[in-house]
């Protein structure tokens, strides 16, 4: 009979926390998701009432109030983490020296079944939390490293490729599943990925997600205007395939970021 697994998922992305639940019931049917948790401080609050009743913590790096490692600093956590993340980092790999793995979005189940493999492995192991010293070294340097955020994209134009830096676009816009770049030089590019992975690959310092459609960066904004019940439209060079609102609920966010 095998032993129960109590879970906990902590990803701001509802899509990828639902898929993430349903490949885990498939690997292992004997795992329960206590809770989807988006957020850091959704997680702290959580966690201090009830770690003691989870196994294991799957954890986004990134999410939507800050990173996952800030959970780390606020509460004391013995559990063993999977990260889930999509962008890569040689740092990462100090991870799984500390018994901790990391799976890269968008992952599989081959991958999800390594991750188990490797939790059941260290379960009976004592321990885990020695890792952690380490793990909160790393996180301060993925904090403040900007190799950490993605630099360049590797994108299709008529027969070749080429590399477009971060730093030539000016926003990303989504139609029909598809992601588009617009360049300073007037430029649009398809991007490979989603809208989400980029939120997590790109520096929240230089690039906001300003709507479901769009992502835009600093530099390119030329004014930002008032608009109908308490929204803002944001004018941007290059100009951009559609108008830019800004919701009600995100004007403060907006605001501070555009004021950093």
């Amino acid at each position: 009979m095998s032993m129960s697994l109590r879970v906990a998922i902590i990803e701001d992305e509802p899509a990828t926390a639902r898929n993430l639940q349903h490949m885990l019931l498939d690997a292992a049917p004997e795992a329960e998701v206590l809770v989807i948790l988006p957020g850091v401080a959704e997680a702290v609050s959580w966690l201090q009432q009830n770690a003691q009743q989870c196994d294991l913590l799957f954890m986004d790096i990134r999410l939507s109030d800050g990173l996952s490692f800030e959970i780390f600093s606020q509460v004391h956590i013995t559990l063993p983490v999977v990260f889930i993340t999509a962008f890569d980092d040689y740092a990462l790999q100090a991870f799984k020296a500390n018994g901790i793995d990391y799976i890269l979005k968008p992952f599989d189940d081959g991958e999800l079944k390594q991750a188990l493999v490797k939790f059941n492995r260290l379960r009976n192991q004592s321990g885990g939390a020695d890792g952690y010293a380490q793990l909160l070294k790393i996180a301060e340097s993925l904090k403040g490293n900007p190799a950490s955020y993605k630099q360049s994209f590797l994108v299709h134009t008529r027969d070749k490729l080429i590399p477009v830096t971060v730093a030539q676009i000016s926003w990303f816009y989504t139609a029909n599943e598809i992601v588009y770049a617009g360049t300073t030089d007037y430029k649009q590019y398809v991007i490979d990925g989603t809208m989400e992975q980029l939120q997590q690959q790109l520096d929240p310092a230089i690039f906001f997600r300003a709507n479901r459609q769009f992502i835009i960066q600093r530099k390119a904004i030329l004014e930002v205007d008032f608009y109908f019940n308490g929204r803002l439209s944001v004018k941007i060079d290059p100009p951009a395939k559609e108008q830019i609102l800004i919701s009600k609920a995100r004007v403060p966010e907006f605001k501070q970021w555009m004021n950093a």
